[in-house]
């Protein structure tokens, strides 16, 4: 996140994504239109997306990590989150079946 989202703020980033990572094929934004500018010098050429539902879901990848951070931060140290996350990791598989991996036969029994 970014305290400012202006122009500015999008060309420094994206300059700093492309020496980074290599010119980009797609651009997939939110709907802001200070994007607009930087991405149209810096990449005209590629394929700019301003879609809410698409990044979207890129962030929903991130839903496990966050998740465990809110976690995380109830703890007083790292070493102790880590046990309790292991455990907690063991008890999980248990109670939350991943049922799109189970037959519809053992979903029905559970």
């Amino acid at each position: 996140m970014q305290p400012r989202r202006n122009a500015k703020a999008a060309r420094r980033l994206l300059k700093q994504l492309i020496a980074r990572f290599g010119q980009p094929r797609v651009i997939v934004t939110d709907k802001l239109r200070s994007y607009i500018k930087p991405i149209r010098q810096l990449a005209p050429d590629e394929d700019h997306r301003a879609h809410k539902a698409l990044i979207n879901r890129i962030e929903d990848s991130h839903r496990p990590t966050r998740k465990r951070e809110k976690l995380m931060s109830r703890f007083k140290s790292v070493g102790q989150a880590q046990r309790f996350l292991s455990a907690h990791d063991q008890i999980n598989v248990i109670f939350r079946p991943r049922r799109h991996l189970l037959p519809s036969r053992q979903i029905r029994c559970l």
